[in-house]
């Protein structure tokens, strides 16, 4: 199988150059950064080429480019595209890509794919992908693509790009937001390198997230801040509940904080099958580091 990656010279396209190649796929990356693409060349043993080359030899086009660049490329890809390909993304959004792929790719079978991991991830076992098919031959491409994931050990589900995004605005929208505001808050204090000496179990998981944040790329989290959708109301919400917390212990109202505290308790143990297991799962990711 001939894979073309566009974008293959980036963190994600190297990654899945570096899977496809261990799957025994024929691989070619394009990217604009020329330096990066032969850095890419080099380190992985693939051929680099032109969108327009490697689009018209490739059976599966992966489309690994920032959503902000997405349409362009996606206009001119779609000009040399077959009916008989099939075209993938591995945005972390999914209406604005699957839309704009739709409007601009009129041969080849397209698929929104969300792979839910980092760079960092050593292989497809035990991660997540979200697949978005909107009609009845993607959701067959879907199926076929389950079925090849599942069977190297990751965890894949099938939902519309509407679901997705609407999950993925608080799964990444609201996670990133809070740790992005807490290293804010955090490298504020004049004495942030003292607590780091002498901080505790759920001071270093906190600054495992707000490292593990800010060492990716910033053009990448503000666009999954600006594309998500309801991400804006869902951080209003969580401010509008910071605030009433903040409130309850400047004005040192110990009850309301200890039922709301009790009531969350209750509910996320009800529904959360780890909920007895989390504090020692928190001091196995310290130890872990």
């Amino acid at each position: 199988m001939r894979v073309a990656i566009i974008g293959g010279s980036g963190k994600m396209g190297r990654w899945f150059a570096n899977f496809l190649l261990q799957e025994g796929s024929e691989v070619v990356i394009t990217g604009r950064n020329q330096d990066k693409l032969q850095a890419a060349q080099r380190e992985l043993g693939v051929t680099v080429a032109t969108n327009e080359e490697a689009v018209k030899k490739a059976d599966v086009v992966i489309l690994s480019v920032p959503i902000d660049s997405f349409a362009e490329i996606v206009r001119q890809i779609g000009l040399y595209t077959r009916p008989e390909q099939i075209i993938v993304d591995v945005t972390s959004v999914k209406v604005f890509p699957v839309t704009t792929m739709h409007q601009y790719i009129k041969n080849g079978l397209i698929l929104g794919t969300h792979p839910v991991f980092g760079p960092g991830a050593k292989s497809v076992a035990n991660h997540s992908f979200v697949l978005t098919p909107t009609s009845d031959q993607e959701t067959n491409l879907a199926q076929k693509a389950k079925d090849y994931l599942e069977a190297r050990g990751a965890k894949v589900t099938l939902m519309s790009p509407q679901e997705h995004d609407e999950m993925m605005a608080v799964i990444l929208g609201l996670s990133h937001f809070i740790a992005i505001v807490a290293a804010d808050t955090l490298l504020g204090l004049d004495r942030w390198q003292k607590m780091e000496a002498i901080s505790g179990t759920t001071y270093k998981v906190l600054m495992t997230l707000v490292e593990s944040v800010l060492s990716e790329d910033p053009e990448l989290y503000a666009s999954l801040q600006m594309y998500l959708p309801n991400v804006v109301e869902i951080e209003r919400v969580f401010l509008e509940r910071t605030k009433i917390w903040a409130d309850w212990v400047k004005n040192r109202e110990r009850q309301q904080f200890v039922d709301r505290m009790n009531a969350l308790k209750s509910k996320l143990k009800t529904n959360s099958l780890d909920f007895g297991r989390a504090y020692e799962n928190m001091y196995r990711i310290v130890e872990g580091l």
